[in-house]
């Protein structure tokens, strides 16, 4: 009796224990932009990570970065840094602080904020030059963020 229900709590949960994923508005970036904890207590997911960094429709990392595991995908930028060795060079936290909001760590950077849905000076409704009709979502999901974090993890100096 005990484990039929134990199963039934998990079918109608979907699990034991669920994380909920940290919100735009709830991240804790530190004093250097960087944030220590998972957005989703998921370890991300590096294949689906290299899909969205080179994917149009997502993140499209590589509109302005270069990275020589993507080489198939053509069109690098050259406006951000070499992504090769991201790895090495930043720590996971760090990686997550700068998909999330790179401003947090650099200022002046042009790179956009994969991870937030407010505080805007001039959104706009997609293309359309009016303003949006609607809430305003972040561009990647949490888990999006960590997947891409994950991938990054995996750039190393050669």
């Amino acid at each position: 009796m005990k484990l039929r229900l134990i199963t039934m709590v998990c079918t109608v949960t979907g699990g034991v224990a669920m994380a909920a994923d940290t919100g735009p508005k709830d991240v804790h970036f530190d004093d250097y932009g960087a944030i220590e904890t998972s957005l989703t207590g998921v370890v991300g997911d590096a294949a689906n990570g290299a899909v969205i960094v080179g994917e149009k429709s997502k993140g499209n990392c590589v509109a302005c970065h270069e990275v020589t595991a993507l080489a198939g995908i053509p069109f690098h930028g050259e406006v951000g840094p070499v992504l090769d060795g991201a790895g090495d060079r930043w720590t996971e936290a760090e990686l997550r602080g700068l998909v999330a909001n790179a401003k947090m760590t650099f200022e002046g950077t042009v790179m956009p904020a994969f991870y937030k849905d407010d505080g805007y000076i001039r959104p706009g409704d997609a293309y359309t030059g009016k303003a949006p009709s609607a809430p305003l979502t972040t561009i990647l999901t949490a888990q999006e963020i960590e997947d891409v974090v994950a991938f990054l993890a995996t750039l190393n100096e050669q």
